[in-house]
């Protein structure tokens, strides 16, 4: 009986070991009217084929007052590429066309709306620095977040 248990309790042990090591490929963020997003800071694993930025809008206000997106990138380029996508405009999304600085961006939602993103997981390297942030005017100060990439 001793046997049972043990065996048991080891195998649930492995279990859990196994769960806690599954890669997180999937960041799920939310930004109201308050312009603000329900998180700081994001982790992904650099093992993942592909990590998707999902973005749920919870506000109530339209895309041309209160727009949001998720726009990928180093943290070193995030001050001016934040600037250059005011530059974009509304109709690109404030995401500068093929701009190799956006490692990530989804479209621009308003409220009630979801959108996402995909990309290949090797684009973002185990311990590099990266941001997230929504590139709406105005919103690229208050609207970010950290990504931390694990092995």
């Amino acid at each position: 009986m001793n046997v049972r248990k043990t065996l048991l309790a080891l195998a649930l042990l492995g279990v859990a070991g196994m769960v806690q090591a599954a890669p997180n490929c999937t960041v799920k963020l939310k930004g109201g009217d308050n312009m603000q997003f329900d998180q700081k800071s994001v982790t992904v694993s650099a093992a993942c084929k592909s990590i998707n930025f999902e973005l749920e809008h919870t506000g109530k206000l339209p895309v041309a007052a209160m727009g949001h997106n998720i726009v990928v990138a180093t943290t070193a380029d995030t001050a001016a590429l934040a600037k250059d996508a005011i530059k974009a405009g509304a109709a690109a999304n404030y995401v500068p066309a093929g701009d190799a600085r956006v490692l990530a961006a989804t479209k621009l939602i308003g409220g009630g709306q979801t959108t996402s993103v995909a990309i290949p997981g090797s684009k973002l390297k185990a311990g590099g620095d990266y941001t997230f942030f929504c590139s709406f005017p105005g919103h690229s100060a208050l609207m970010r977040g950290k990504v931390v990439v694990t092995p």
